[in-house]
């Protein structure tokens, strides 16, 4: 029988290209999966416009918002549903304040991503250089956001990925899992949390197997 082998071929911060060696190709593609639908991320869900004089809707700035990739850590906060606070506000351990005040009178002003001041210090626009809004001049927006950990699955704002895909090796028994991530996530990161959401369901389905056999 042939040793399982793993290599990393590339890798930086956002992204990893991985050789897998006698490896079943549905494990691989099962870590590809849940890199984009079940590994949580930041982003801005919640959205109080307390002044808004631009001519764009509130809904349509909230959508711009929610595409926002944030930097996330995942070691200090929880989702909301594991959440100790059990409240729909949420607390410092699942949701992160972010405030924006801006404004301009003489010429027109794009209020750029670099603008939003989070309560966090690493929770924060992966870029700052993200348009938001344009302001004419004497327009103004003021608002209070709410970003929180979600999973792809629910909403493609909380997917950490922007490329993921399994290509095929030099041979049958090689697979190849490429990983981009948006930045809000390292590569690593990203595929670490695959593996131990991998690693959890494969122990909880054996449970399962193991209880369906007493029942007998």
């Amino acid at each position: 029988m042939n040793s399982v082998a793993v290599k990393i071929l590339e890798k930086t911060d956002n992204n990893a290209v991985i050789q897998f060696n006698n490896v079943s190709r549905q494990y691989v593609n099962a870590l590809r999966r849940l890199a984009i639908s079940e590994v949580p991320t930041f982003a801005i869900d919640d959205l109080v416009i307390l002044e808004n004089s631009s001519v764009m809707h509130d809904e349509a700035i909230a959508h711009r918002l929610g595409l926002i990739p944030l930097r996330t850590d995942l070691e200090r906060f929880v989702m909301p549903h594991d959440c100790d606070c059990n409240s729909t506000l949420g607390c410092s351990n699942c949701k992160v304040l972010f405030v924006l005040d801006s404004e301009t009178q003489d010429k027109t002003k794009v209020v750029l991503s670099g603008e939003l001041i989070s309560e966090d210090e690493i929770v924060q626009p992966v870029s700052k250089k993200i348009p938001i809004i344009s302001l004419a001049p004497g327009q103004k927006i003021k608002f209070e956001a709410y970003a929180r950990l979600g999973i792809g699955k629910d909403h493609a704002k909380w997917q950490p990925t922007s490329v993921a895909v399994v290509k095929d090796g030099a041979d049958e028994n090689e697979s190849i899992l490429v990983i981009e991530t948006n930045g809000s996530l390292t590569a690593q990161e990203t595929i670490m949390e695959s593996i131990k959401k991998l690693s959890s369901k494969i122990s909880k389905f054996e449970n399962l197997v193991e209880s369906l056999n007493r029942a007998k």
